[in-house]
């Protein structure tokens, strides 16, 4: 009898320790820390002066390497760090854009009588440090949870140009061919740093991004206060 009753108590004990190994996998659940995000859309200048005459799509790519720290508290939320390269391509309609003029504002010269780029952007290239706080519907199954995160970025200016393509005269007839192109490189006048306000939305993987960039375009002095308004898709695992 005494052997009976002690075989039931280790089955029992057996089988309580399988039910908390059970209930530890449903409530602690094992998830990546480390991920890639990719984010593309459109970008707007607000606040732009008449002369400041953007066209087309306007655009950004940005790319970080991601790592979430998930709360102990609570699975459903969590902190995500980063690095990576955040770009912005502005295009212009019939104007030329001088980023190595010498004078103290930036020109943003009207070109409709005048010789000009049939095609004609500003591009920026930045490192750039993104902060999220992050919260997750079902963190036990990424691939089928509502994701939110609101956050911020801060980032330094590494590189700043425009190109010009097909060099055209007031009739719109090409001067030196359909496949010439001229690029001039300089940071003058932008603002070399970027400070943005950032928030995304999603289910899976695939979300709606947004941010606004605090800090203006252009440098005090260079030109008309100017904020980059961003909006677009968002590649995440998280």
């Amino acid at each position: 009898m005494k052997k009976i009753f002690l075989l039931i108590t280790v089955l029992i004990g057996l089988g309580a320790t399988a039910q908390t190994t059970d209930i530890k996998k449903i409530v602690a659940p094992s998830r990546t820390k480390d991920h890639f995000m990719i984010q593309y859309g459109a970008d707007v200048w607000s606040g732009r002066p008449d002369s400041v005459r953007t066209g087309g799509l306007s655009r950004h790519f940005n790319f970080y390497f991601m790592f979430d720290k998930p709360f102990k508290a609570n699975p459903k939320m969590s902190i995500g760090l980063g690095v990576g390269i955040g770009s912005s391509n502005m295009f212009f309609n019939n104007t030329n854009v001088d980023v190595k003029s010498n004078t103290v504002n930036l020109p943003f010269t009207i070109a409709d009588t005048i010789n000009h780029f049939s095609k004609f952007k500003v591009a920026s290239l930045f490192l750039e440090l993104p902060v999220e706080f992050r919260y997750f519907s079902n963190p036990n199954n990424m691939n089928k949870s509502w994701k939110f995160a609101i956050g911020a970025k801060v980032g330094t200016l590494l590189k700043s140009y425009s190109k010009g393509k097909n060099y055209v005269n007031r009739a719109g007839q090409s001067i030196y061919g359909t496949t010439f192109i001229e690029k001039e490189q300089s940071k003058k006048f932008f603002n070399g740093t970027s400070l943005a306000l950032t928030g995304r939305v999603g289910y899976g993987i695939i979300g709606l991004q947004g941010s606004y960039n605090v800090l203006g375009v252009l440098r005090d002095g260079a030109g008309a206060k100017m904020n980059r308004w961003s909006l677009g898709i968002s590649i995440s695992g998280l």
